[in-house]
């Protein structure tokens, strides 16, 4: 004769608790797996310092048109002896720090060309008073890219996202 097995309500719901257990340790090893790179920036008046190899320049500025005018006269320059930043795809963390300009800053990354505008992912955000540093979370896609602040007016630094 052939056993019957049945089972209870509450063995079901251990079962379920279980398999919910499973998935959300699997879900958990993927997300920590995944986990976003930080890069650090520092915004002072007119410039990102690691942009320019390290080097603050020591601009001076109260407001936007300070920093119109100086990087007019020497943006062309200094970006011809900056390196372009490299990364692979993947999910970042921009921490943005602003450390001596008065007035508050943002941060805008976007695609370097029209098209790459707008078939890339982008981030920007402002709030950056004086001392204030914040992130700006994206999941980077291969391309190429720049970054600045158009409160602060910085030059567009080059970002490239490439798998090789």
């Amino acid at each position: 004769m052939a056993q019957k097995y049945s089972l209870s309500p509450l063995s079901l719901l251990r079962g379920t608790v279980a398999a919910t257990a499973m998935a959300f340790t699997a879900y958990s090893f993927t997300a920590s797996a995944e986990q976003a790179q930080i890069i650090e920036l520092t915004q002072v008046n007119c410039q990102f310092v690691e942009s320019e190899n390290g080097v603050n320049h020591g601009y001076s500025s109260t407001k936007k048109a300070d920093c119109d005018r100086i990087n007019e006269k020497t943006a062309e320059e200094r970006l011809a002896a900056a390196k372009s930043m490299e990364l692979k795809p993947g999910k970042y963390i921009f921490r943005v720090t602003n450390v001596n300009v008065e007035y508050p800053l943002g941060f805008y990354l976007r695609g370097e060309s029209i098209i790459d505008k707008v078939r890339l992912p982008k981030v920007s955000g402002g709030g950056l008073a004086l001392g204030v540093t914040k992130d700006y979370e994206i999941d980077l896609e291969e391309g190429e890219y720049v970054y600045s602040c158009p409160l602060n007016s910085t030059p567009d630094y080059k970002l490239v996202v490439s798998n090789s």
